[in-house]
């Protein structure tokens, strides 16, 4: 069973408390829900819209085509209903106006009888959402009769699964907990924002430190420098932030300070689609910077993953002295992902290196330097330095292969590979649901896994499905491996796949 909703209406309407309120409610009836968010680059009005994707089973993507709209204005409905089901229906918020501000939870109240589900659940969720009793009075009976205004189209049965729901930009903030991270340095930049809040609502919780400095250049040169000092760091940005911290990085590079980033990328180049996803920043995070010099890139699929792959990023960093990037975009970012899967046990991070304050005298330079810290311009010494720091990389490559570097979905013994990175997982994975394919997850992009080769060689049919225009990770796998792959599904107008559409594209390449 799987439905797919529209919630829609102008910024500052309540879209994401109706889309709230029902997520929640699902999720305490046993069902699975992804959530996915599209809204313009404007604080109010616009179009804007929630499109709910609901399940019995596991789920992380949406669809196409919409069993139904939950309009909080005309344009909702005039937008969308080419987009509808022919037995789809349509809540019209002309008949709840009567609510005012509690239009919106009314509206909550009818598609949860639309539904089938008790209405306990409801009024339950609408009073955690509420919180303070005196708020919500008003706001229950405007559930109760929203409810009461609709028949039953759908029977919902209660299940026994027990789902959290989780968005990227939260789970990395927990990975970041997990890691006892001491400071996290960041600039306001969509969709990277809300980790900055995430992380900040907890700061006094759990002892760390939310910083947001003048921009992005002192994000991250203020993070090189609690980070000599001794602390845990994690700074954070999308593109166009992450564009002025290469100095940085290269700095980093030859001073060899532990720095994590936290890269959550959008459409560009320049301000592009601010508010949209794209996985063009690839060869930005494996490239940025000059001069050569060591790092580890890392790309999650779904919040699990992010909380996992942020600890291991942090751990990597502290114990080689490393840049560690962690790359998302807006689409794991914001969306919310519902699952209860078990987290892994958190890596334990220790600052292994000298920091000021131990004993003798701690230095560190962005000149190329002897192993006093003394800059030096001798040839030998600098010969010497490339290839110990270079050397580094080969123990890192060593060490990431403890962790999942690649996951294997889907028949595992088809000869039919599908091969993606991020984001692209949770369309890929419900639109190979019954098909003859595996489908082979990228991970850790910098190092790259070996086994990817193997993978290739053993299939007979290999597609690369990615969100960017020029597929690169195929390129980075062209360049480590030797291997083209020629089919190719690309998706770079700042919306997402579908897994109903992607499915389609797959098997016109069969």
């Amino acid at each position: 069973m799987r439905l797919n909703i529209i919630i829609g209406g102008k910024a500052g309407q309540g879209i994401n408390k109706v889309s709230g309120i029902i997520s929640k409610t699902l999720l305490d009836y046993g069902y699975f829900v992804f959530n996915y968010r599209d809204y313009p680059s404007i604080i109010r009005g616009g179009h804007n819209f929630n499109l709910l994707s609901i399940s019995d089973i596991p789920i992380e993507s949406h669809e196409s085509k919409m069993d139904g709209i939950v309009a909080l204005d005309s344009d909702t409905i005039s937008i969308h209903k080419s987009e509808l089901k022919k037995d789809g229906f349509i809540l019209d918020f002309k008949d709840f106006t009567s609510f005012g501000i509690n239009m919106n939870i009314a509206l909550s109240g009818a598609f949860m009888k639309i539904l089938g589900i008790e209405k306990n659940f409801l009024l339950e969720q609408v009073k955690n959402s509420l919180g303070k009793k005196d708020s919500y009075e008003q706001a229950l009976q405007a559930a109760e009769k929203g409810y009461s205004s609709r028949e039953k189209r759908f029977s919902f049965k209660q299940l026994n699964n027990k789902a959290s729901i989780l968005n990227g930009n939260k789970a990395a903030a927990i990975g970041a907990i997990n890691s006892k991270l001491d400071i996290y340095f960041g600039y306001p930049m969509t969709p990277a924002t809300n980790i900055i809040q995430e992380l900040a609502e907890k700061q006094i919780e759990k002892g760390h430190l939310v910083f947001q400095p003048e921009g992005e250049i002192a994000v991250a040169n203020m993070a090189l420098g609690a980070s000599f000092a001794g602390a845990k760091v994690m700074i954070g940005s999308s593109g166009g932030g992450f564009d002025l911290m290469t100095e940085a990085l290269s700095c980093q590079g030859m001073s060899e300070i532990p720095l994590t980033v936290y890269l959550a990328s959008r459409g560009g180049p320049g301000t592009g689609l601010p508010t949209y996803t794209m996985q063009g920043d690839l060869d930005l995070a494996l490239r940025s910077g000059h001069g050569e010099f060591p790092r580890v890139v890392i790309a999650p699929g779904n919040p699990k993953e992010t909380i996992e792959k942020v600890n291991e990023a942090i751990y990597l960093s502290q114990k080689y002295n490393l840049l560690t990037i962690v790359l998302t975009d807006k689409h794991l970012a914001e969306c919310e992902f519902s699952s209860f899967e078990k987290i892994n046990t958190p890596l334990k991070i220790q600052v292994n290196r000298e920091v000021p304050g131990d004993k003798g005298t701690v230095k560190a330079s962005s000149y190329e330097h002897d192993e006093n810290c003394k800059t030096t311009e001798d040839a030998s010494i600098a010969f010497k330095n490339t290839n110990k720091r270079l050397a580094k990389y080969s123990k890192v490559k060593e060490e990431c292969k403890k962790y999942e570097m690649i996951k294997i979905h889907g028949k595992k013994n088809s000869k039919n590979l599908i091969i993606g990175w991020g984001s692209t997982r949770g369309a890929i994975l419900d639109a190979i649901k019954g098909l003859d394919f595996k489908f082979l997850q990228v991970l850790y992009l910098k190092p790259l896994s070996d086994e990817i080769k193997k993978e290739i060689l053993k299939a007979r049919k290999v597609i690369i499905i990615e969100q960017n225009v020029t597929g690169q990770l195929g390129r980075l796998i062209r360049e480590k491996t030797g291997i083209k792959i020629e089919k190719r599904i690309l998706k770079y107008d700042g919306r997402p796949f579908t897994s109903d559409e992607l499915k389609k594209e797959i098997l016109k390449l069969r």
